[in-house]
């Protein structure tokens, strides 16, 4: 299936569409695990089979959605869009690569290098829990943007109490230490720490609101995105993809 984008009382909804045929050899180099002349290497040395019939070339096409591709008899997982959820540890930065840094990226497998995988948004070096990671541009921009109204949810841990002032403060929109004004967030104090839930990703942002009112963060931990809530089954570092029922929870 392919993703399709649509409105459903101006929210995105994640749908599906029939998956035109597609080359032999494009269909593997999709998944990312080969490149274009690897597969041709594959398929001219037949190595590929389509429904267990040995296929010799490239050039022709299948519906990737009523085949079965194996390779030296190995399924083939043809999906050229991914979502995976990863409960990021602290020490790792959210970004394709740095140089002075460790990056998320370098806690997945190799095979899923040469998918063109990026975060989606950004998660404090010294935070953990949800972290997406996609190489659909459209669907991090849906997850990201402001207007879209995603809520990310964190759990706080900080010095101090929260007042009742703070929450009417958050509510109404925190404005940082340099002037810039954040968007009405939702702060939920509990015994030993804080819930607090924003739809905007500004720099440091949730650090930022705990210092404009006088409340240095220890901990944050993002433990949700929309109506997706990181998987308790997942250790720091581990992640898994997301089903199509994850992606549907995201903008539930």
């Amino acid at each position: 299936m392919i993703n399709v984008w649509a409105a459903d009382n101006g929210r995105p909804v994640f749908l599906e569409a029939p998956m035109p045929t597609l080359r032999l050899d494009k269909i593997i180099a999709d998944t990312g695990l080969f490149s274009r002349s690897e597969a041709a290497s594959l398929i001219k040395h037949g190595r590929v089979t389509v429904d267990d019939r040995i296929v010799c070339s490239g050039a022709e096409k299948f519906d990737t959605e009523a085949r079965r591709f194996a390779i030296d008899g190995q399924q083939l997982d043809y999906r050229k869009k991914r979502y995976i959820m990863l409960n990021k540890p602290k020490g790792y930065v959210s970004s394709t690569e740095d140089k002075r840094d460790v990056t998320v990226m370098q806690l997945l497998d190799e095979r899923y290098s040469r998918l063109g995988l990026f975060p989606v948004g950004r998660l404090d070096k010294d935070a953990e829990g949800l972290l997406l990671l996609t190489n659909d541009g459209d669907f991090a921009h849906e997850i990201t943007s402001p207007g879209k109204k995603v809520d990310k949810t964190y759990f706080v841990q900080f010095d101090g109490e929260v007042s009742k002032n703070d929450i009417e403060a958050f509510s109404r929109g925190i404005t940082l230490g340099d002037g810039t004004k954040c968007m009405p967030a939702i702060l939920e104090p509990k015994s030993d720490g804080a819930f607090v839930t924003i739809n905007e990703g500004k720099y440091h942002q949730v650090k930022r609101m705990f210092a404009a009112i006088n409340k240095p963060v220890r901990n944050l931990r993002r433990i949700s995105t929309g109506g997706l809530i990181l998987d308790e089954r997942l250790k720091p570092g581990e992640y898994r993809e997301l089903s199509h029922e994850d992606i549907f929870l995201l903008f539930k």
